[in-house]
């Protein structure tokens, strides 16, 4: 009794609003509307009680997923140990990391050849063979939420895979399923539609749409020949794809990751990108996991700069996405490690810190996929910097191809006409750490160390989520094996660099005073341990950046109420001096030993520190 008031009370909370965007999305389809309310008191009602207590205990700390002390990983399952048996067996080694929140890579069933990395999903209720079961799934869920670890991962809304039963039943010409994708006898509407749809893949996979010879018929691919585009105007899609979802989180699932939230809504006429129904259908979602699971979070892939993607968090009173990706800082974070010059950053981050605090971003210096440069270039070009040269230098910084730089990094998705070619590499080979150990130099290697470690006080400073990559907390380098993988989608892919199996052999190494691995290793475990026990670092606090006066350091200030944390970085390979002025109080040196005062500070090249102070209210 006492659950099924608790469900209705949520249902009550939301219904009205619910059942008018539903009806304004499909009118006259108020049968599917009861349809997904019988179906979402079912999946309540089938939830683990394990599940529904910790909703319980979320409900009361609503913003229990922005806690000062949440530190994210993501991984590949079978990289990082075989399977889920393998990881559940790891759980030790992440306790270890301080992780509490493990996003796992794409592990739903996809055709071998044709996944895109598993974002091709073949069967959005089983998991690959190969990595083990939904059961094992559920255990290895129930055993992070024993150690209080959360769970992340990857729900593929946009597409599915042509292996998938719909695509397949579409494909023997079955209406009712071509009904759920884009199909088109002729090719008058889609050459109407490429008229004005960009595409994502201009060099692998131009165009958005793929004649398929088995029916005759032209559907939409916006992605890959392999991922058939969903027809969200079909009521029983939303439904059904819902239902995946609930099914999803009920096997312990915390925080979703929606894939390529933009693309959801395909209308003609329009670049099929952020239109208003794709809002419509990220609200509802919200609004169904309040009521059925309320400790579920959802993550917004939305790949814009952080002005732009602020529509994804809804409003305050109708909220949309918990989380959004910062990606455009972390481009711009790899563009000041080239350029050396922080007003770009700075720029962005003031746009950033002057955002509501409850919209919390998810912040990452590397991930699995490519770097795409697309910076603010209107802000650049007074600078003199010009677009398609400067992403030129930039690839060439990072493959180690302009004086100065140790870099080592991959093209991906290189085109000569756009000249819009992604980089890929992991953060230690692209800070140098594998061209360095490879010359064995001792000052190379030093700075190459010197930087990773700059670069993560920078990361763990920023307001937000910090995720770190699989292998960057003990300098992984790029992994060139890929190139001979009997997988060819592998072997033509050059982001696998980054994606490596993880060097357990290395890792072994963490112990031993002095080694590469233990010298990162303990410095972001400094870091981490500050980050959690200091006020200031709390996602109440407020921030800025300070004028440093020098083009190659960047400063950020965060308080909350009489305390205050100082952070410098400096982007330079050669020492450089903050011109700053904080008075004459000593601060407490996070990150180092005593105190000082924070007067016209000099660091050395790619240094950095974290500076503490209170003062009697």
């Amino acid at each position: 009794m006492k659950t099924a008031q608790e469900y209705q009370k949520r249902l009550q909370r939301h219904l009205d609003e619910l059942k008018w965007l539903y009806c304004e999305l499909y009118p006259g389809r108020e049968d599917m509307f009861t349809q997904l309310c019988e179906q979402m008191e079912a999946w309540y009602q089938e939830r683990p009680e394990s599940e529904k207590k910790l909703d319980r205990e979320r409900e009361q700390e609503p913003a229990w997923y922005s806690r000062q002390d949440m530190l994210g990983m993501m991984l590949y399952i079978d990289a990082f140990a075989g399977n889920l048996k393998g990881v559940k067996k790891k759980l030790p080694y992440l306790e270890a990391c301080n992780v509490n929140y493990l996003h796992l890579m794409p592990f739903l069933d996809t055709p071998k050849g044709k996944s895109d990395g598993g974002y091709a999903v073949a069967d959005y209720r089983k998991v690959q063979p190969a990595l083990g079961t939904m059961e094992e799934l559920a255990s290895l869920c129930s055993a992070c939420h024993e150690k209080k670890m959360s769970v992340c991962m990857d729900f593929v809304m946009n597409h599915t895979s042509e292996d998938h039963e719909w695509a397949k039943r579409a494909l023997a010409g079955e209406k009712e399923y071509q009904d759920r994708y884009f199909f088109y006898d002729t090719p008058d509407i889609p050459q109407e539609f490429e008229k004005t749809v960009p595409q994502v893949f201009p060099t692998t996979a131009p165009g958005n749409f793929t004649w398929r010879d088995e029916c005759k018929k032209y559907v939409m691919t916006s992605f890959y020949p392999y991922q058939w585009d969903l027809n969200y105007s079909n009521p029983v899609v939303f439904n059904e794809m819902v239902y995946n979802m609930l099914y999803l989180v009920n096997q312990g699932i915390d925080i979703v990751r929606i894939d390529a939230v933009p693309y959801i809504w395909k209308q003609l006429g329009t670049d099929c990108r952020n239109l208003p129904q794709v809002h419509t259908i990220v609200r509802m979602i919200r609004m169904i996991t309040e009521i059925v699971c309320p400790g579920v979070v959802l993550l917004g892939e939305v790949v814009m700069e952080p002005a732009k993607v602020v529509p994804y968090f809804g409003t305050l009173e109708k909220p949309e996405c918990h989380m959004l990706y910062n990606v455009t800082t972390m481009a711009s974070t790899w563009h000041t490690v080239a350029t050396k010059e922080v007003a770009l950053l700075k720029q962005q981050m003031d746009v950033v810190n002057s955002l509501p605090k409850e919209y919390v971003f998810l912040n990452y210096l590397r991930c699995h996929d490519d770097i795409g440069w697309g910076l603010d270039y209107d802000f650049l070009k007074p600078s003199g910097i010009q677009e398609i040269p400067h992403k030129k230098y930039l690839n060439e910084y990072f493959r180690g191809m302009a004086a100065g730089s140790d870099a080592r990094g991959e093209l991906y998705n290189d085109d000569p006409v756009l000249q819009d070619a992604r980089l890929c590499g992991t953060t230690a080979s692209l800070c140098g750490l594998e061209t360095s150990l490879q010359a064995k130099d001792p000052a190379r290697i030093e700075r190459a160390i010197q930087k990773i470690l700059m670069l993560n006080a920078y990361l763990f400073i920023q307001s937000g989520i910090p995720v770190i990559y699989s292998g960057d907390e003990i300098g992984q380098l790029n992994d060139y094996s890929y190139k001979d993988d009997p997988d060819a989608d592998r072997a033509a892919d050059s982001r696998y660099v980054h994606r490596g199996h993880f060097r357990w052999e290395l890792e072994k190494k963490r112990a031993e005073r002095g080694t590469v691995q233990n010298r990162i290793f303990e410095g972001m475990q400094k870091m981490e341990k500050a980050r959690f026990a200091c006020g200031p670092f709390s996602g109440k606090a407020a921030v800025w950046t300070y004028d440093t006066y020098n083009s190659h350091v960047l400063c950020i200030c965060r308080q909350l109420k009489n305390e205050i944390v100082v952070g410098v970085f400096n982007f330079s390979d050669e020492p450089q001096t903050a011109w700053i002025d904080m008075g004459e109080m000593p601060f407490q040196d996070l990150l180092g030993k005593g105190e000082c005062v924070l007067r016209n500070i000099i660091l050395p090249g790619n240094g950095y520190g974290w500076y503490y102070k209170t003062w009697e209210e």
